[in-house]
């Protein structure tokens, strides 16, 4: 493979995700706020002040776990790779990635690793097309040069 051009480590983001994830949060937002605020107070319903504030706040702690999307990424550092996808975090040395994958009809890149695991980067996915595999391609010639050994085998 040839060797990284430009910024090699240039953190790994999605392009679509981020774009995505805060139109459907302001959907989600505006549309529960304005149903919160047009439902009927008292009467049949018994819907009162609190349940509105209960409503938009949901509809904001929503919007949030879906903003979370478009924040995931990934950081390469000389030391490893600083995984971030929804829920966890992790730090994977070089040395413990065995190969990467972005094929197979997986969403999102996988590292293969030395302790037989695999580990979804969800920052490079199939959806972002071109870019996607060209953040793939980086990432696999990151850790080949990364995994040479003093003998290069």
């Amino acid at each position: 493979m040839p060797p990284v051009t430009g910024k090699p480590y240039a953190v790994f983001r999605p392009r679509r995700a981020l774009v995505v994830s805060v139109f459907v949060a302001l959907v989600v937002v505006v549309a529960l706020t304005v149903a919160a605020l047009r439902i009927q107070h008292g009467g049949i319903t018994g819907w009162t002040n609190a349940d509105t504030a209960m409503m938009i706040a949901f509809a904001v702690v929503v919007a949030l776990c879906v903003l979370r999307f478009g924040l995931v990424r990934a950081v390469p550092t000389p030391d490893g790779l600083k995984v971030h996808n929804l829920v966890r975090s992790q730090l994977v040395p070089w040395a413990d990635i065995v190969s990467v994958q972005f094929g197979g009809g997986a969403p999102w890149l996988m590292l293969d690793l030395a302790d037989t695991e695999q580990l979804a980067v969800m920052a490079v996915q199939r959806a972002d097309g071109k870019f996607g595999e060209d953040e793939a391609m980086r990432l696999a010639i990151l850790v080949q040069q990364h995994s040479r050994t003093g003998r290069d085998d």
